[in-house]
């Protein structure tokens, strides 16, 4: 059983270094013990996960401040990892190439469907509307709530 004492030496530790395995040696309270609580008790487990985040942006922290001291100091390395991260121009790129082949291939009749419902909830297609692409004597909405007659076009 895990005293009060030893679960916040537990998390005091994940504050200071995000690492649950040196955190359990440095309060003296095992791995196993550890994840069984964790697991059993909610409450802990939420300020477990709220220690290693505090701890994570401490390292973080850390972490960036070194960085830029290198970069100060002109470490080239330093200054590409910095520019790689941080600048569209340095980042990786990756290229992606190659065809997509659908000529000649009709629509299912599922995708006809579905090109038809959105044609209609876009007001470019009325539900009297058939689908051979003949129109109905009904004007056609445009996207802005007219109608095409305003426009110079009729729906025939």
């Amino acid at each position: 059983m895990i005293t009060e004492q030893e679960k916040n030496s537990l998390l005091e530790n994940l504050r200071q270094i995000p690492i649950v395995e040196l955190a359990c040696k440095k309060s003296g309270v095992a791995r196993a013990s550890f994840y069984r609580l964790r697991k059993d008790d909610k409450e802990f487990a939420k300020l477990v996960d709220e220690a290693i985040s505090n701890g994570e942006d401490l390292i973080n922290d850390l972490s960036q401040s070194q960085l830029l001291s290198l970069i100060q100091n002109g470490n080239f390395q330093a200054i590409q990892l910095w520019l790689k991260h941080h600048h569209k121009k340095y980042a990786d790129k990756v290229e992606v190439s190659g065809s997509i082949d659908v000529k000649d291939k009709p629509l299912t009749n599922e995708q006809k469907e579905l090109v038809e419902k959105s044609l209609m909830q876009a007001g470019i297609l009325l539900n009297g509307d058939n689908k051979n692409g003949q129109k109905s004597e009904q004007p056609q909405q445009s996207f802005t709530g007219g109608n095409t007659e305003n426009a110079g076009a009729t729906a025939k």
